[in-house]
């Protein structure tokens, strides 16, 4: 099981085909299926779900994202993980960066711009013919997809990996394996995180999977939640600890959604008691605020809305979390720091990515596991994270790359 034969022109003589065998189907999985085919081993992809690519079709249904144009030493300061992502990232995104993942888009005929932003998308904005041209390359390539297998276990000496099939349990004895199997956000494409104590039975150390590029949860007073939902803050500077973001916030009767609150999810995270700061007049000082105020001497967040053009979402927020004010001089200082106290993140099945994983001191620089040797890890099953803007997906496609030529070479 596993490994195939074939004669040769000469009778007598036979030749093993090693068997490369991807566990996930997923872009980490599939970059490494792709890395694999065409070359002189037998390949084979094993996706627990009816299909490939569920959670790349989801994430490009408002357009995907497939990457970020900026500069790569800057590009490589986005991600988080592992202790020194300085050293790694670096080294992994040398094999497939940015530039990489565009040239990779247009030899499958897919054409691919950068906004204003920095964002790359395709120019049809979509995934599906991306996606529909990358599974027909890895079928001409002679990839064996096999659907509906879900891995309940691995061992080594052999390498046997066990999947429970709508035939019963199926198990391979590959030569190496790749596992990309996700995280644990958004569940019902497949990344549910049920890998997690198959790697954990055999002692391999896993941090805990966490909500990442996600909304955050405040108890708002009952008053306050019809008032603000759906309403923006825009052009905001929020705080967490020592780390700030300026962008647009969203606010919901759960609390808060957007970029900037995305991005601060690790310094969030590593408070003991999470509090948010927002600054709803960035390019004022408290001094400057006071002075616009003039002689107004009452209804002082009522005289905001005219002279310092504070919307009603920001004065309701002030109003409910930090009033009655009786003076310029308060208002303007709440407005520079509007603390909110946070409960916590939203559930991991709603966010974006996820945090934790695999913990990067079980893994050597080729992203094998130490203590499986031939099993190789890739994609968001690695404790690392990285905004959104394109850095997620980059991150599943070098770490994919990585991981599929070190099996191989291995």
């Amino acid at each position: 099981r596993g490994a195939g034969f074939v004669f040769l022109p000469s009778p007598g003589k036979l030749t093993r085909v090693r068997h490369h065998l991807i566990i996930g189907g997923g872009p980490a999985g599939l970059r490494a299926a792709e890395i694999a085919s065409g070359t002189d081993v037998r390949v084979s992809l094993c996706e627990q779900k009816r299909s490939v690519g569920r959670k790349f079709l989801v994430a490009g249904k408002s357009g995907l994202n497939l990457t970020h144009s900026e500069p790569r030493e800057s590009f490589e300061k986005k991600y988080r993980g592992p202790s020194e992502p300085e050293v790694v990232w670096p080294d992994l995104l040398a094999r497939f960066d940015n530039e990489d993942i565009r040239k990779w888009a247009h030899d499958l005929g897919v054409e691919t711009f950068a906004q204003r932003t920095g964002r790359v998308y395709p120019q049809s904005m979509k995934a599906a013919p991306l996606l529909r041209r990358w599974v027909k390359r890895l079928r001409d390539r002679e990839v064996d997809l096999r659907m509906n297998h879900r891995l309940v276990s691995l061992s080594v000496n052999p390498l046997r990996a066990k999947f429970e099939t709508p035939d019963g349990i199926q198990v391979i004895e590959p030569d190496t394996i790749v596992l990309a199997l996700g995280g644990s956000s958004w569940p019902q494409t497949g990344s549910d995180g049920r890998w997690v104590e198959v790697l954990r039975e055999k002692g391999i150390a896993v941090s805990p999977l966490q909500s990442a590029n996600c909304g955050w949860e405040a108890q708002w007073p009952e008053s306050l939640s019809a008032l603000i939902e759906g309403k923006p803050l825009k052009n905001v500077i929020a705080t967490a600890g020592d780390t700030s973001e300026k962008g647009e916030l969203m606010l919901t009767r759960y609390g808060i959604e957007g970029g900037p609150i995305y991005k601060l999810g690790p310094a969030l995270r590593a408070m003991k008691q999470p509090t948010l700061s927002l600054d709803l007049k960035p390019d004022f000082t408290v001094e400057r605020l006071v002075a616009k105020m003039e002689s107004a001497k009452r209804n002082f967040l009522a005289e905001s809305a005219t002279r310092w053009k504070l919307p009603e979402p920001a004065r309701d927020l002030l109003e409910a979390l930090h009033g009655p004010f009786h003076s310029s001089q308060t208002l303007a200082e709440a407005t520079k720091d509007l603390r909110i106290p946070l409960t916590g993140p939203r559930p991991i099945a709603e966010a974006i990515s996820s945090a934790g994983g695999v913990a990067w001191s079980e893994l050597n620089n080729d992203l094998m596991l130490r203590d499986l040797p031939g099993v190789f890890v890739a994609g968001e099953m690695i404790d690392w994270e990285a905004p959104t803007g394109g850095y997620l997906l980059q991150g599943c496609f070098a770490t994919g790359t990585r991981a599929a030529e070190a099996a191989l070479k291995w």
